[in-house]
């Protein structure tokens, strides 16, 4: 089942993280808190480190504050319009408007989920890392790029919102829309930060296997 039951402006998946000094610490501390066995549920490497809170906080206001976040508003936010719209038109081109959609939504569901499954836990927000536009999507190519090079969806939210709340989500995703909702965001973000790095030349970045 496909989470694409909601309309929402057209938008990639392209912001919403930290610079890298304050998203991923240092590269030997990124690599410590990397984990060389356990594996993401949707592949790539595990990160175990403190999550770059800010930079979610960042994220948040991009895309209308907590109460009216929007995924495709922190994306255009971030992007502009134009180069959102052309990536969506690829996408939608190379996977189909089902999963494209599916995929959008899904982004929105999984942070708004995370604010949720945070505040349960007790965690607040800090308040935003002083990030925004190109310098945010940059910034998120980094936090999802594991050592090797290769960017990775669950490496990613690792960093934002930690490994044990990742984890938590996906598993909401999939109670309430399914496991193939919950792998089709993984597989299109991997693609769509991919797109994102290679736009922002940032060539050394490599496409995860699960595109």
């Amino acid at each position: 089942m496909k989470l694409a039951h909601t309309t929402l402006a057209a938008a990639i998946a392209a912001a919403m993280a930290l610079s890298a000094p304050a998203f991923a610490a240092t590269d030997s501390a990124t690599t410590m808190a990397t984990s060389n066995t356990a594996t993401n549920w949707f592949g790539g490497p595990v990160y175990n480190g403190e999550p770059a809170l800010a930079a979610t906080a960042a994220l948040v206001k991009a895309g209308g504050g907590a109460a009216d976040f929007k995924f495709s508003t922190a994306l255009v936010a971030m992007l502009g319009a134009k180069t959102v719209d052309a990536e969506v038109a690829k996408l939608t081109k190379q996977y189909g408007k089902e999963d494209v959609d599916g995929f959008i939504n899904g982004m929105t569901f999984a942070i708004k989920d995370s604010l949720k499954r945070a505040t349960e836990a007790g965690i607040k927000l800090p308040p935003p890392a002083d990030l925004e536009g190109k310098a945010l999507a940059k910034a998120l190519v980094q936090a999802g790029t594991a050592p090797d090079g290769t960017f990775w969806a669950g490496y990613m939210f690792d960093q934002a919102i930690s490994h044990k709340l990742h984890n938590q989500v996906m598993a909401d995703i999939d109670a309430q829309f399914g496991h193939e909702a919950d792998g089709n965001t993984h597989k299109l973000l991997n693609q769509a930060m991919f797109d994102v790095a290679q736009a922002l030349d940032m060539k050394d970045v490599k496409l995860a296997s699960l595109h």
